[in-house]
């Protein structure tokens, strides 16, 4: 029993061990933190399917990633909680192998746009159309772009 136990927080170790790792890889190419983020270490949310370890060491890789990263203290806390809820449902639909990997996806697809509109966006605003056409789009203007303007005239 004792050797179960030290089995599985081994591989939860190892696992969150490979999570930031590969966090780490992509950070390199600053993809990592910030208002774009490309996680290839969320390809990691279907080792559920093959062992309970996976649990743990995905949330705990996940926050210790967003944390050394420079993440925001909202997605270290929302980010992390997107990985966990996804680990779980995996976890839960392992028997069912066409479906296991859809709860991370759910996740991250649910509460991560939120999470980065919400921390790193709000620098970020929508001004009015800049001119009339058929189609009109928005401008993304840096507030502290705008403010430095405003100050400048």
């Amino acid at each position: 029993m004792r050797n179960k136990k030290v089995l599985l927080i081994v591989q939860a170790a190892l696992i969150a061990a490979i999570y930031v790792v590969l966090t780490y890889f992509i950070s390199a190419f600053n993809l990592a933190s910030g208002a774009i983020q490309v996680r290839i270490s969320e390809a990691l949310t279907i080792l559920p399917v093959f062992t309970p370890a996976a649990i743990p060491g995905l949330f705990i890789g996940c926050l210790l990633s967003n944390l050394l990263t420079g993440c925001m203290p909202l997605d270290v806390v929302f980010g992390s909680l997107a990985t966990l809820i996804g680990a779980c449902g995996t976890y839960a639909l392992r028997k069912h192998k066409w479906l296991a990997p859809l709860p991370p996806i759910v996740a991250n697809t649910v509460i991560v746009p939120f999470v980065l509109a919400y921390v790193y966006l709000s620098l970020i605003h929508i001004s009015e159309p800049t001119r009339r056409t058929p189609i009109s789009y928005a401008v993304f203007c840096l507030k502290k772009k705008k403010i430095t303007n405003t100050k400048m005239n």
